[in-house]
Formats: C-alpha cells, structure tokens, sequence
C-alpha cells in the first residue's frame, strides 16, 4: 500500500525524515542522517524507518 507523504515533504524537504513503523508518524528530523536518528533515538526509537524528502519533486519516465 502507498503512502502520501505529500504533507509530510511539504514540511520536511530536503531533509532526513526519521518515521515510526507506519512511515507516517515522523519521529526526528534533520540536514543528516546521523541527526534525524539521533532525535529519533532520544524519543526512545532505536530503528526508525528512515527516507530523505527531495528537494524537488520531479516525474521521470523511462523508456527502453
């Protein structure tokens, strides 16, 4: 099932996004990787799922 992380990129783009289990409730944040997993693991999650929102959102249509 997909998820619609529009909200969520509006607020976080360009940006390490730490979420819960459901990939919805955002649990850290940061510039890197390292940050967004240290404000997670201070709020008690240790294995966050993790994603970086683009900067841009930008269609891509390949072909053979």
């Amino acid at each position: 099932m997909s998820k619609d992380w529009s909200k969520i990129y509006k607020k976080y783009k360009g940006l390490w996004v730490a979420f819960l289990d459901d990939e919805e409730t955002v649990v850290g944040s940061g510039k890197t990787l390292k940050e967004a997993l240290l404000k997670a693991q201070k709020k008690g999650y240790n294995s966050p799922v993790v994603s970086r929102m683009p900067l841009t959102l930008d269609a891509y249509v390949g072909s053979l």
